[in-house]
């Protein structure tokens, strides 16, 4: 667990990307207050040209009711029939009823409202003078009216009245006109700032524009670095893992010369210095024997622990080199370590051998012993088997080993932990001679399958030739990663390019 006194880090926007996006705040709410505004302008326009209309309809309506009056009045002279008086009755409460419909129309307007209560005057002036003549006519008859309209102002009056209805339909008509050129300038201040908000916003989005491509450039130019310095991180592991594979394959091959020669030397110098040491022993005891009984044992104690070292030494030759592969051939020799395996364990281990086998070279004999030792080690330490086959076989240029066992199995984790000495070993000894290994589940998952290919022939410097590490093929680099069918293929020795690792020229 790791454990850091250090304050977490704040993440917080540049400077200028908050001030951007005040900016785009401030040219937002003034839209929004130059749109509500025209708005506004717009309801009060429409309501005064709708004020005006009504008000023009109405004072014109006045007019129409008097001069209806004044008609009806003239239809009931000449006819004298009561019916032509009906807007004469009416008129009053109708010219009372408009005159207070337009003083609320008219509420915000002192000279119109002045100008209706004149012109409220004359129609009232008006109306009581038509009264009057109708009261003369009931009494003296048509002769008197002729007489009072030759004398009357009433038309005089109607010109007032008339004079007065335009006074305030122009007076109106004015204010319309004064309104709308308001409302008109208003709107060209907001068509000006309308235009000047969408200017800032279309410079606003440029800048923003340029800080987001920015942004991308960056992110993108970081993506590209950090994918070159993987790569070049990904390279330089293949580049060691290639020398590691070479310098492991390197060590094999020097490991077991080695032991060959080790072998070759414990087996005749030491064997032959022994062999002489026993017979100058048994030589001296024989003469001993007579005289000196006691010193007589004593040889024959010693030549014993003579007997045992020559046992181990014979164990320690085998060890290193198994003698029966020189003497005996690959074939006899697996099946006789199998046996000798089957008696230790109790394991039955059955070796099955198919075409000639013998033909394979020292190295290749070799690795395919080695492969066997170590897999009946595993298959003895863990794989808790009851029966192993050993098949090897000799197909064309090439031998084919498969190992099979009946045990527990082994788990794909543990095929990618790099704890796995015993199979990255196999799989190097493989790959030293050019062949391929793999491990896997067994038949219907159980158990465990090792099979492993190898070329026939004589490879006596494996890793060197002309000076240069050997290409050898193989399969793709994932020796590490257990494949698709729970496989561990074998690594090229070189996968990328040529390259002479420092000090394993061998």
């Amino acid at each position: 667990m790791h454990f850091t006194t250090e304050p977490p880090v704040k993440a917080s926007l540049p400077w200028y990307l908050s001030v951007v996006a005040l900016i785009c705040m401030l040219i937002l709410v003034a839209n929004g207050w130059s749109l509500y505004h025209n708005l506004s302008s717009l309801r009060a326009a429409n309501a005064l040209q709708s004020r005006t209309a009504q008000v023009t309809d109405k004072v014109q309506y006045l007019n129409v009711l008097i001069m209806d009056a004044e008609s009806s009045l003239r239809g009931y002279y000449l006819s004298g029939s009561e019916v032509y008086l009906g807007p004469m009755r009416t008129v009053a409460a109708e010219i009372d009823k408009q005159a207070n419909d337009l003083n609320v129309l008219l509420a915000d307007n002192p000279v119109q409202r002045r100008n209706l209560a004149q012109l409220r005057t004359l129609l009232h002036r008006k109306l009581d003078n038509m009264n009057q003549t109708l009261e003369v006519y009931r009494k003296g008859g048509l002769a008197d009216i002729v007489a009072i309209a030759a004398t009357d102002d009433g038309k005089a009056l109607l010109d007032e009245i008339r004079l007065q209805v335009v006074i305030m339909v122009q007076e109106q008509t004015e204010q319309l006109a004064s309104g709308r050129a308001a409302f008109y300038k208003e709107y060209e201040y907001a068509v000006v700032a309308g235009i000047g908000i969408n200017a800032a916003a279309i410079l606003v989005l440029a800048l923003f524009y340029r800080l987001i491509r920015r942004g991308y450039v960056a992110r993108v130019a970081a993506e590209r670095m950090l994918q070159n310095a993987n790569e070049n991180l990904e390279s330089m592991v293949v580049l060691r893992t290639e020398q590691l594979s070479v310098l492991s394959r390197h060590l094999i091959s020097v490991s077991e010369k080695e032991k060959a020669s080790l072998a070759r030397e414990l087996h005749d110098e030491l064997g032959a210095n022994l062999t002489a040491i026993n017979i100058d022993l048994n030589a001296v005891a024989d003469r001993l024997r007579e005289q000196e009984p006691v010193l007589a044992d004593m040889l024959d104690r010693a030549r014993g622990t003579l007997l045992n070292t020559v046992e181990l030494k014979r164990r320690i030759v085998e060890d290193l080199r198994p003698s029966m592969l020189d003497n005996l051939g690959l074939s006899m020799s697996l099946q006789s370590y199998c046996g000798d395996f089957a008696r230790v364990t109790g394991v039955d281990c059955e070796a099955l051998i198919e075409g000639d086998i013998d033909v394979a070279g020292p190295m290749q004999s070799i690795a395919v012993f080695r492969i066997v030792q170590e897999s009946l080690n595993n298959i003895a330490k863990y794989a808790q088997a009851r029966q192993v086959i050993v098949h090897v076989a000799r197909e064309g240029e090439q031998l084919s080993l498969e190992i099979n066992d009946d045990g527990v199995g082994i788990d794909p984790e543990e095929l990618a932990t790099p704890k796995s000495h015993g199979l990255l070993g196999m799989r190097e000894r493989a790959l030293l001679l050019g062949g391929t290994l793999r491990v896997k589940r067994g038949v219907n998952n159980r158990g465990t399958t090792v099979e492993a290919v190898i070329p026939v022939g004589d490879v006596n410097q494996p890793l060197m030739q002309n000076g240069q590490p050997e290409r050898l093929p193989g399969d793709a680099f994932n020796a590490l990663h257990p494949s698709a069918d729970d496989r561990i293929p074998s690594l090229p020795p070189c996968s990328i390019r040529r390259h002479i690792p420092q000090g394993h020229d061998g």
